[in-house]
């Protein structure tokens, strides 16, 4: 490979030191490859990109949020339906046990058992019984109409954490599709950047990836009209003149944003 590295003198400040200058040298076919390799990477940049911004998963971390969200609803409908549940229990055991109360005195009262104050007092616990009862029964219907609605509650969110499961799982599904494109679309577009590496040699391929590390992954940019293709920016005619004076097989760089420029026949020189 035709890579070498040769170094120069320049002048530094009036009175000061000369600096020395270390330029890459490689031939002009090889630097080309260089923008076949940058357009990979910055394809295989913006698929990472968009991997991680992929429109499905927000909306999936929001459909796990809502789901969990509900998750909580659910157990504490379930706990408090459970609870009047019991007070129903509770509640339909006392009113039975008035009825077994009145039936034993309702008998007793029917068999003549007892003086005339006796069956006088049975009369008396038996309207005192009714009217208990008859309470009793009042607090059992509105503990009754309490647990059908905490029920029917139950079972409004079980219906509804079904559809954010099914929800949820249709969002996955899509977006491990959409991965599943991406990848297979970076193993396509990347499938040919070891050879272009190859091609374009260890020094210069070293050079492009310490620039890519430290300038957003933009590393080599075609010199055109007179434009930098990394910063935009137009050079100045004494950076044009310098590159017109190098060789062909100089690596040049822009002095504003230290990136490679590569020189074409729309370079404007």
């Amino acid at each position: 490979m035709d890579l070498r590295r040769r170094c120069q003198r320049r002048p530094g400040a009036p009175g000061g030191p000369r600096t020395r200058r270390c330029v890459l040298k490689a031939d002009p076919s090889r630097q080309w490859r260089l923008l076949d390799l940058q357009a990979i990477d910055t394809r295989l940049d913006q698929i990472t990109h968009a991997k991680a911004r992929l429109p499905q998963t927000p909306a999936v971390e929001a459909a796990r949020r809502e789901l969990s969200t509900l998750e909580t609803e659910i157990v504490n409908a379930r706990t408090a339906a459970g609870d009047v549940q019991r007070e129903l229990t509770k509640s339909d055991q006392d009113v039975q046990l008035v009825r077994d109360r009145a039936a034993r005195n309702q008998s007793r009262l029917d068999a003549g058992q007892g003086s005339a104050k006796d069956l006088q007092a049975l009369q008396h616990e038996l309207a005192s019984l009714a009217r208990r009862q008859s309470e009793l029964e009042d607090v059992e219907i509105e503990v009754m109409e309490r647990s059908e609605s905490l029920t029917a509650r139950v079972a409004e969110l079980e219906a509804r954490r079904a559809e954010l499961v099914q929800k949820v799982e249709s969002l996955e599904t899509e977006r491990a599709a959409a991965l599943e494109k991406l990848d297979a679309e970076a193993v396509q577009v990347g499938s040919g950047r070891a050879n272009i590496v190859a091609g374009v040699g260890d020094d210069l391929a070293a050079l492009y990836e310490k620039i890519r590390a430290s300038s957003g992954g933009l590393a080599a940019a075609e010199l055109r009209h007179r434009r930098c293709g990394g910063c935009r920016l137009e050079l100045g005619n004494v950076d044009l003149d310098r590159i017109r004076r190098a060789p062909q097989d100089e690596v040049v760089r822009c002095e504003e944003c230290r990136r490679i420029m590569i020189r074409t026949g729309e370079s404007g020189l």
